[in-house]
C-alpha cells in the first residue's frame, strides 16, 4: 500500500510516502521554494499543492503518480462545515466571516483540480480527507512504536477545535475530548508575539524571551482573558480579538504594544514570560485531565505547540505519564505524515508496525557529482578531506564556524547534525558572533548544544527519558558545575534546549562531536540551523548562497572543504 500523505491547508505545507506503513520520506515546501513555512496561512489557498514536496517523495520512493494508491490530505472539509461557527470579530472576507468561510471551502475544494492538474487525471479519486487533530495525533502515535498510549494535540486550530485529547491503541485512534475555538494557546501565542513586535510565527523568540521576565508582575492581567477550569482552561476572545490586527483593548491591561524596530523594555519580557507561565499551567492541567480519562504510561504529544521545549520539559518531569514521544516534526508539516499513516492503519486496517520510526533525515541528499557542480559553478575553491568530520571538528576546536551539509535533509524545524552551524561552545562571544555575524537575530535568542547520548547525564539534568530528547525539543537544566565550561549555549535561566545524539542515529555527526571532545574535554558542540533568517538550506546552492553572505569560516558538504579567506 502506497501513500501519498500532503499538508497545505494553513502553513508549513509538506509532503510525504508512507509504503506499507513505512516512512519513506518526508519534507517541508519551504526547504524548495525558499519561502517561510511554505506560503501564508490565507483563505483562498488551501489548494496550493507542495509540488516540490510531491515530486521529491514520488522521485525518491522511486515511485510514478499511477503507483500512489491514496492521497491523504490533512483537513476534512466536511467536519469544518459541521462545526464551525461564525466569528463576529472578525474581518469582513477573511477568517471567521461568512465570506471567508465560503472563499476558504471552495479553496479545499479546489484541491481535486489541483491533484488531477499535478498527478494527472482522476488522481483525485484517490483522495481521503483526514482529520486534521488525527493527523496530528497520528503523526506522534504510529512512529512511536507503542502498542497503546493518551495522545495530546494542542494548535491552533484544526477544523474548529484547537486541542484534542485522544487515545491509541494498535491501529485504532480515538478521540476523548476537543476544545473548541476560540480557547486556543496556539492562537494566543500569535496574537502576543505579534503584540510584542513580532510576527505571528514567532512564538520561538517569544519563548527565549521569556527567561528575561518576571511573570507575576502580568499575573493580575492575564487573569482577565485567560483562565485554568476543571476541564481545561478558557480564553476571552471579545478581549483578545484574535481574527482582527489591533490591540486597543490588550493594550488596557498590558500596556502599549510594541513596533517590530522599537526596543524591548522590561515590560515586554514580563508578558513573555506571564504566556510561558500561563501555557505551563494550562498544559500541565490538560495532561492530568487526559491521564484521568486515559491512564496509560505512554503520551504522545502533537501539534504546534509542542514545539515549545519549556513546557515540553515540564510534562516530561512534572507530568503522570512515565514516557513521553514527541515527532521531530509536530507542528502542521508533520501532518502530512500522520494523514498518510491515519489512512494506512485506520482507513486500510492494516495491521499496527510495532518497529518505532524514530529517524528525523527523511529528506533530499545529494550526490557527489551534484555538489561538486554547484561548487564550481559558484567559482569557489574547495578542497577534498580525508575525513570531513574530524577535519569540521577540528575547525570548530579553534574557533571557527562551520557549516556542515551531510546527508539526507532533517524534517522538522530543528537542525539535527545534517544541516547545521556549528561552533565552540566554551566561550560566550560565541553566542553574540552569531546572532550578529551569522543568523543575523536577536541577542537574547539562545543556541542549543549537542550532546553525545551517553555523556548526557554528566553535563545535564535530563531527567525522565524520552527518544524525543534527540530531536532538541526539551530544555534541560545545566548542571552548576558544568556551566563555565559551556557558556554559549546556555540560556539566562541555567537551562538548554539539548539534542542527544546517537551513534546509531547518526554516526557522522557524533563522530564529529567525539573528536572534538577529544580535543577539548567537552562533549558538546554548538548546533544552529543552517539559515539566515531563511528556511533551513536544502541543497547544496542554498548551502554556498548562505555561506557567501554571512561569516561563516568554512563549508563542509559531504567531504568538500570550503574555508573562507581571511
Amino acid at each position: 500500500m502506497k501513500i501519498l500523505g500532503i499538508n497545505s491547508v494553513y502553513h508549513e505545507s509538506a509532503a510525504s510516502c508512507v509504503i506499507d506503513g513505512k516512512i519513506v520520506s518526508a519534507v517541508e515546501e519551504e526547504r524548495f521554494n525558499r519561502y517561510k513555512h511554505g506560503k501564508p496561512a490565507h483563505i483562498d489557498n488551501s489548494h496550493i499543492l507542495p509540488i516540490h514536496s510531491i515530486n521529491f517523495c514520488l522521485k525518491d520512493a522511486n515511485l510514478n503518480v499511477e503507483d500512489i494508491d491514496l492521497i491523504a490530505f490533512s483537513f476534512d472539509p466536511k467536519l469544518r462545515q459541521k462545526s464551525f461557527e461564525i466569528d463576529p470579530i472578525s474581518i469582513p472576507g477573511d477568517w471567521g466571516s461568512i465570506k471567508g468561510e465560503k472563499t476558504f471551502l471552495s479553496s479545499l475544494e479546489q484541491v481535486k483540480l489541483s491533484l488531477n492538474h499535478v498527478l494527472g487525471d482522476k488522481s483525485a479519486e484517490k483522495l481521503i480527507w483526514v482529520p486534521h487533530h488525527l493527523a496530528h495525533a497520528a503523526s506522534a502515535f504510529f512512529p512511536s512504536g507503542w502498542k497503546e498510549a493518551a495522545i495530546l494535540v494542542i494548535d491552533g486550530i484544526g477544523e474548529n477545535a484547537s486541542s484534542i485529547g485522544a487515545y491509541g491503541h494498535e491501529n485504532r485512534l480515538g478521540v476523548l475530548h476537543e476544545i473548541p475555538y476560540p480557547h486556543s494557546l496556539g492562537f494566543l501565542w500569535e496574537k502576543l508575539s505579534q503584540f510584542l513586535g513580532f510576527s505571528e510565527y514567532d512564538a520561538c523568540k517569544v519563548m527565549g524571551l521569556a527567561a528575561y521576565g518576571q511573570s507575576k508582575t502580568r499575573q493580575a492581567a492575564f487573569s482577565q482573558f485567560a483562565h485554568i477550569t476543571d476541564n481545561h482552561f478558557t480564553l476571552d476572545k471579545e478581549l483578545l480579538r484574535f481574527r482582527v490586527g489591533e490591540f486597543e483593548l490588550l493594550e488596557g491591561l498590558l500596556g502599549k504594544s510594541r513596533k517590530k524596530n522599537e526596543s524591548i523594555e522590561q515590560h515586554h519580557k514580563d508578558i513573555a514570560a506571564a504566556l510561558q507561565a500561563f501555557t505551563d499551567r494550562a498544559v500541565l492541567h490538560l495532561v492530568e485531565e487526559l491521564y484521568r480519562l486515559c491512564p496509560s504510561e505512554n503520551l504522545c504529544y502533537a501539534g504546534g505547540v509542542a514545539l515549545n521545549c519549556v513546557t515540553n520539559w515540564l510534562i516530561k518531569e512534572k507530568g503522570p505519564f512515565k514516557n513521553i514521544f514527541i515527532p521531530t516534526a509536530p507542528h502542521d508539516a508533520g501532518t502530512a505524515v500522520g494523514a498518510a499513516l491515519y489512512t494506512y492503519h485506520t482507513r486500510c486496517n492494516q495491521p499496527k508496525i510495532q518497529i518505532p520510526q524514530l529517524t528525523p533525515h527523511t529528506g533530499p541528499e545529494f550526490t557527489t557529482e551534484e555538489i561538486l557542480l554547484a561548487i564550481e559553478e559558484s567559482g569557489l575553491t574547495f578542497r577534498r578531506s580525508i575525513d570531513s568530520a574530524i577535519e569540521a571538528a577540528d575547525m570548530v576546536a579553534d574557533g571557527k564556524v562551520v557549516g556542515w551539509f551531510q546527508g539526507r535533509m532533517e524534517f522538522g524545524p530543528r537542525a539535527l547534525g545534517n544541516r547545521s552551524l556549528l561552533a565552540d561552545p566554551r566561550y560566550a562571544t560565541t553566542r553574540e558572533l552569531l546572532n550578529q555575524k551569522v543568523k543575523h537575530r536577536e541577542d537574547f535568542r539562545p543556541f542549543g548544544p549537542s550532546i553525545l547520548a551517553e555523556k548526557a547525564e554528566q553535563w545535564f539534568e535530563i531527567g525522565r527519558q524520552s527518544e524525543s530528547l534527540k530531536y532538541m525539543l526539551f530544555t534541560c537544566p545545566v548542571r552548576p558545575e558544568k556551566r563555565e565550561k559551556i557558556p554559549a549555549v546556555i540560556h539566562i535561566d541555567g537551562t538548554a534546549r539539548v539534542q542527544l545524539v546517537d551513534r546509531q542515529l547518526n554516526p557522522s555527526y557524533y563522530r564529529l562531536i567525539e573528536r572534538f571532545e577529544q580535543r577539548t574535554g567537552v562533549p558538546v558542540i554548538l548546533n544552529t540551523s543552517f539559515n539566515d533568517s531563511e528556511p533551513i538550506v536544502c541543497s547544496p546552492k542554498d548551502a554556498i548562497s548562505t555561506f557567501k553572505r554571512t561569516a561563516i569560516d568554512a563549508l563542509v558538504m559531504q567531504d568538500f572543504v570550503i574555508e573562507r579567506k581571511n
